[in-house]
């Protein structure tokens, strides 16, 4: 990984830098011992600098940026803007730049990213928040000063004040009449061909990370603007922001495993919250009709490329709505999203667009469950399925595997290449261990189409996935979801993929507490049986609802997963700054 930004005037180079040269010899613990002396030397070497400025009466660590500039304090970005009318045909030009920018000096500061010196001159690459500039340093035009770049190193945070100018390359500079350094760097950054490959080691130091990738960078500047933008359409839409507890007394509001705290002063034993789900439900009771809620939730299970431990979740409730209604509104909000983070972030959504292998331009799929495993079935190829649910739909594949239907899966996976590709052996013991009907339709739609939704839903002209709403569950697993009408065996529920990646779960809201409280005593009779995956009887949430929820409609989505999609990141821990570890084993 690089931190150089490669042209032909700025090159990283490390000389300053004392290394001890290591030769054959793989033995790691010789190994890592050079590699502890060097960067003792290093360390070493950059503080006897500190220590050097300090000895002629300058701090190495300062705090007084900007306030001797007799030019324009300015953050490399505006810096560039003003010179804006400094090029021709692409490249600046010394007088065109000082035409445009008159003779007001200007003050900039950042990190020196890139530092190399010839003879009398010296270049520097500075980094800021908004951009990166050339130092053109002369020693003519410093003088004495021109000395003290000797105590300079990359990965030090320095203040510049001068005249903006061009190179004789066409590259923007500024050249600096005075020159100090602000914050020493004792720890040397990546060298260009050395440097943060370790995916483990950027997680643990993604400090280290943001500074040597500004790709990553901008992946946590677009989640940034992805939450700003989603809270925007939210507040548009008329819904208001709350907060709900962190810390629970019961588990509820989604089917997973908690995280047990204790509260000492109580003496209370307490779940992190996994979903903010009945708290909102709550207020929409109390008469707040749309509300919303991005915050922090915690989970005690796996780890995997999309499931970290804690993780931001979206929810937001709307009175008098139904799930058809949030499923128009998703459309609109994921647009909305994508298109706010294009106009505020242009270069790097073009390429985030460009890598894209599905579309959110075309509308989304729509497809019942049922429908979904029927047509799953035929693809297959497998006559005696494809007769199952021309008989009876996905109920009629139900039928035919009841059962353990082991000593077929070998004649079965012999139909077709899609049928060789379902997980055969986990297919089976998944649908072993459900209960009941719902249940089973749930396990078939979990491995004969979530994997290949991708495959299965295409843009027009084929080249893009299209995301796809499943919906109408299996009344079974969706403890609180409201039951269809036409067909009480199922709920008004929906999940959302795109790329084959679960992006969000909605529903319409159960509102009728008797058959709540039925459901939570099914919880807890499961539970019971020893799965701990299960919420608990919530008796002051069934008093809520007998005092009567306006028909409604709510809405999950993880803003983890959201930035992932629109910036394709392929882990989870590459849009959260500090993902949960291991503790470092040396």
């Amino acid at each position: 990984m690089s931190i150089t930004k490669p042209n032909s005037e700025s090159q990283v180079s490390s000389q300053s830098d004392p290394r001890i040269s290591q030769g054959p010899d793989t033995d790691r613990d010789v190994v890592v011992a050079s590699q502890a002396s060097a960067e003792d030397a290093i360390l070493a070497f950059r503080r006897a600098k500190a220590e050097k400025v300090r000895a002629r009466g300058e701090n190495p660590f300062a705090n007084d940026v900007g306030k001797g500039s007799s030019g324009a304090v300015l953050d490399i970005g505006k810096a560039r803007a003003r010179a804006e009318g400094g090029k021709v045909e692409g490249k600046y030009v010394e007088e065109h730049v000082r035409a445009a920018t008159g003779a007001e000096a200007v003050s900039v500061r950042g990190r020196v990213i890139a530092l190399r010196s010839s003879g009398g001159l010296t270049f520097l690459r500075l980094r800021d928040r908004t951009g990166e500039i050339q130092l053109l340093v002369s020693q003519s035009t410093m003088g004495e000063g021109y000395a003290r770049l000797d105590d300079l190193d990359v990965g030090d945070i320095v203040e510049a004040e001068g005249l903006l100018t061009a190179s004789k390359r066409g590259e923007l500079s500024v050249e600096p009449t005075s020159l100090r350094l602000v914050t020493k760097a004792f720890r040397p950054l990546p060298e260009k061909w050395h440097g943060l490959t370790d995916v483990e080691t950027r997680y643990r130091q993604r400090y280290v990370d943001l500074i040597a990738n500004p790709a990553v960078t901008d992946v946590f500047r677009a989640r940034s603007l992805i939450v700003r933008a989603t809270r925007s359409i939210l507040d548009d839409a008329d819904f208001l922001e709350v907060e709900t507890p962190t810390m629970h007394t019961l588990i509820g509001g989604a089917v997973a495993k908690p995280f047990n705290t204790h509260h000492n002063a109580l003496d209370m034993n307490l779940f992190m919250r996994i979903a903010p789900e009945l708290y909102l439900k709550r207020l929409v009771v109390g008469g707040l009709e749309r509300v919303y809620e991005i915050g922090r939730c915690y989970r005690n299970e796996g780890i995997s490329t999309r499931h970290n431990p804690e993780f931001t979740m979206l929810e937001f409730y709307q009175a008098y709505a139904t799930y058809d209604d949030l499923m128009d509104f998703t459309e609109v909000l994921l647009r909305g999203v994508d298109a706010r983070l294009k106009a505020a972030m242009p270069e790097a959504h073009a390429a985030w667009h460009k890598g894209r292998a599905y579309t959110i331009d075309e509308p989304f799929a729509r497809v019942p469950m049922d429908l979904a495993v029927a047509r799953g079935a035929v693809k297959t190829e497998i006559p005696a399925w494809a007769q199952a649910v021309t008989d009876g739909g996905g109920v009629g594949l139900l039928t035919l595997l009841q059962g353990d239907f082991g000593g077929s899966m070998k004649e079965w996976s012999k139909a077709s290449p899609r049928a060789k590709a379902i997980d055969w052996s986990n297919f089976r013991k998944g649908v072993m261990k459900c209960d009941n009907d719902g249940e089973r339709l749930f396990a078939l739609y979990e491995y004969l189409c979530e994997p290949f939704l991708i495959e299965d839903y295409r843009s027009k002209d084929g080249s893009h996935s299209i995301p796809v709403f499943v919906k109408d569950y299996p009344f079974e697993t969706s403890p609180l979801a409201r039951k269809n009408d036409a067909n009480p065996a199922l709920v008004d529920r929906f999940e959302l993929f795109v790329n084959g990646r679960e992006l969000c779960n909605a529903f319409s809201e159960l509102n009728d507490p008797e058959d709540q409280a039925a459901r939570f005593r099914a919880q807890v009779d499961k539970k019971a049986k020893g799965d701990d995956e299960t919420m608990d009887y919530d008796e002051d949430y069934i008093r809520a609802l007998e005092h009567g929820m306006p028909p409604a409609a709510g809405f999950g989505m993880g803003m983890d997963r959201l930035t992932m999609l629109l910036t394709n990141a392929q882990s989870i821990r590459d849009v959260i700054l500090f993902p949960l570890l291991r503790p470092h084993s040396p």
